[in-house]
């Protein structure tokens, strides 16, 4: 059992507005409104500068419902008062990146450079082989990050690609090694 949807969230930096269905989320930069529809199984308070959900009856759909529903204000509160960041890296040679606009454009090795549209809410920059994707949205920032991996995806032999920043590699042995220690 989770334990996480009883701790209340400080929201100290944001302004809060909770109606039945909804709480809006308002940052110096951002808003982000969290919509439940679980009307029967949880509540949520604004009181003293926190948030607290709270189950009406006790079952395992309310604890669960709970939980999600505290996660998704805490990282929308995060969002809007320091926000979160995804850093990608680009490996190979002639590899590159760089921001125009609203548009990202990559070179990865293709016969055209892929055009990538930043989505609004989010904010990018490229410094060649470095990539940082920073907004309030945790989701639409962790989802950004994974579509532009997905364009060149880092291949086991030689590592070249698009990866998260600390991602781990596992590398493959080439052709000409495995047959040389199999013998």
């Amino acid at each position: 059992m989770s334990r996480i949807g009883k701790i209340p969230i400080e929201c100290k930096g944001a302004k809060i507005t909770v109606s039945p269905t909804e709480v809006v989320v308002q940052g110096s930069k951002n808003t982000l409104k969290v919509s439940y529809d679980k009307l029967d199984l949880v509540e949520v308070k604004f009181e003293d500068d926190k948030l607290i959900v709270s189950r009406k009856v006790e079952s395992s759909d309310s604890r669960r419902e709970q939980g999600l529903i505290r996660a998704l204000l805490q990282n929308a509160v995060t969002g809007v008062t320091t926000g979160f960041t995804k850093d990608l890296e680009i490996n190979g040679v002639g590899y590159k990146a760089e921001v125009k606009g609203k548009i990202l454009l990559l070179n990865l090795g293709f016969s055209h450079p892929v055009e990538f549209p930043i989505p609004d809410g989010l904010e990018m920059k490229a410094d060649r082989t470095k990539i940082s994707v920073h907004g309030a949205d945790k989701w639409l920032v962790g989802e950004t990050a994974a579509r532009i991996r997905r364009v060149r995806p880092p291949e086991p032999y030689k590592g070249k690609g698009v990866c998260y920043a600390g991602e781990y590699i596992r590398r493959k042995v080439g052709k000409a090694a495995a047959g040389a220690a199999g013998g």
